[in-house]
């Protein structure tokens, strides 16, 4: 996402090489979706791919509806089946393959029931155009319902040492039917990473300061001492915090995709999946940063509305 949009400006030619150094080391499951950049992202991730196609395990979304001229409060959910079907051509088309590994349901639309949404997408793996199916920040409810029409293999939502409300419900009702859990945004937007300790540290433009309640006057000083809470324990064990970060979410069994836009961080990244944590660490890890100790909601208050539906 950040390659494209909202993090800032990007460089094509990192974001390529990025993405080929994430293949050369064993980083092999990418994710975009049609509505980053809009529509630009897939574009850029297809031609990243274009001769490594068969080394990736690719995952798209489509339902969030955008005018690239439209403001974000006017952007729409679509979930009815007409427009699946066109989404998921449209995202071939632009990632140049005749295929699409894992393709979500970005956001639940409320005016369709996920019955119907579902049933268009199984219609994808049955036609081959799709090998498997998810959905993305949806509720344990949803889930259920959109698990007995056709399997779901995956469920995306924000999952990191700050964002922990998966926990309650989704986490385990995923477990229970044998649903993957796919975390995004496992380094708290690069908060939990370090790297930014004040408003300066970032690019005009950048949605989050404009757009993140934890990124806000508010709530930045007291997140920003959580986080060196976290770089404290990382100092333990002669590792980043941002690797810290990554270890915790794969030691609750989820698949973390963190974002960058540079090889020497999707290096760091990569090399976190080699840090087994105990639980006496994850213990240590959890004091450090306490879920009910970050100020800021994750997203604004009419957007969280839309989440676990």
């Amino acid at each position: 996402m950040g390659m494209s949009e909202f993090y800032g400006p990007g460089d094509e030619a990192e974001s390529i090489a990025t993405i080929h150094r994430a293949l050369d080391l064993g980083v092999t499951f990418l994710d975009t979706a049609d509505m980053y950049g809009p529509f630009t992202n897939e574009e850029l991730v297809g031609r990243a791919i274009r001769d490594r196609r068969d080394e990736v395990v690719l995952a798209t979304k489509f339902a969030v509806v955008r005018d690239p001229a439209a403001p974000r409060a006017e952007w729409g959910l679509r979930g009815d089946p007409e427009y699946v079907r066109q989404a998921a051509d449209a995202s071939l088309r632009r990632l140049g393959t005749d295929h699409i590994d894992l393709y979500y349901q970005h956001r639940v639309d409320p005016t369709v029931p996920i019955e119907d949404t579902v049933g268009a997408m199984a219609e994808l793996v049955t036609q081959g155009k799709v090998r498997h199916i998810g959905l993305s920040e949806a509720g344990a409810a949803t889930i259920r319902r959109a698990h007995a029409v056709h399997p779901i293999a995956a469920v995306q939502t924000e999952w990191s040492l700050w964002s922990r409300d998966i926990e309650a419900e989704v986490a385990p009702t995923c477990r229970e039917l044998g649903i993957g859990i796919v975390a995004y945004s496992p380094l708290g937007r690069g908060f939990l990473t370090g790297r930014y300790t004040s408003k300066e540290d970032f690019a005009d433009g950048d949605v989050r300061l404009t757009h993140q309640p934890r990124f806000a006057e508010e709530n930045f000083a007291r997140n920003l001492a959580l986080v060196e809470s976290l770089r404290e324990v990382a100092r333990e064990h002669d590792v980043t915090a941002a690797q810290i970060a990554l270890a915790w979410v794969h030691h609750q069994g989820a698949v973390p995709i963190p974002g960058t836009k540079r090889v020497k961080y999707v290096e760091e990244n990569a090399a976190a999946a080699d840090l087994k944590l105990t639980d006496a660490q994850v213990a240590r890890i959890e004091r450090a940063v306490p879920a009910d100790a970050v100020a800021g909601t994750r997203y604004p208050e009419a957007v969280m509305s839309s989440l676990g539906r």
